[in-house]
């Protein structure tokens, strides 16, 4: 059963909690990001009024069955960033994430942190046995966090995404929650073989 509320969750470094309407200067200082408006409802009009929407629209995610659309926070609380668990093919026993960070925060670690975070949050969930990312091939910052994180390629999907007025090619990967009790039955018995 998939928790009803967004929890807060951490490390001591980054905590993922729901956005606050005081993070709304962060969601307006992106929109100037040349890639989060295009691949994020984040919106390109930086306005106060449509970063405060962004915001209620993170909230809204988990009542619509979306996911859970959370704040990545720092140590101070402030605001850096965004990650979610998506939900659109929970049925099938899958999820998938994504996140950004706000140029500011980049090449520090919080990535790893987060996806760490959610991805070990996400493997107590008895509904999501796969969890999925996709990152442009470019990206290699990204996807190198996603492998530090226990992500693993599973190949190239061609032409998968539109990205602004183009469609782009994106790494699939992959990080599957391991069921011990499956890796016992399939390893192979010691003694008993045959001389």
């Amino acid at each position: 059963m998939l928790p009803a509320d967004l929890p807060n969750l951490g490390d001591g470094r980054v905590t993922l909690r729901a956005f606050v309407n005081d993070d709304v200067d962060l969601v307006r200082s992106v929109a100037r990001d040349p890639l989060i408006p295009l691949i994020t409802t984040v919106p390109a009009s930086g306005s106060h009024d449509d970063a405060l929407s962004y915001i209620a629209r993170q909230h809204e995610r988990l009542r619509t069955g979306a996911g859970y659309s959370f704040a990545i926070t720092d140590q101070h609380d402030q605001c850096i960033g965004n990650i979610g668990l998506w939900l659109s093919s929970i049925h099938q026993g899958r999820a998938s994430t994504g996140y950004w960070l706000a140029p500011a925060f980049r090449g520090r670690g919080y990535a790893k942190r987060a996806l760490s975070i959610l991805s070990g949050w996400a493997e107590t969930l008895e509904d999501v046995a796969r969890l999925e990312l996709y990152v442009e091939p470019w990206n290699e910052a990204s996807w190198r966090c996603a492998e530090a994180c226990g992500f693993e390629r599973e190949g190239l999907l061609r032409s998968w995404q539109q990205v602004g007025d183009s469609r782009k090619d994106m790494f699939m990967y992959s990080r599957i929650r391991v069921d011990e009790s499956a890796q016992a039955e399939a390893s192979p018995r010691s003694g008993g073989g045959v001389a």
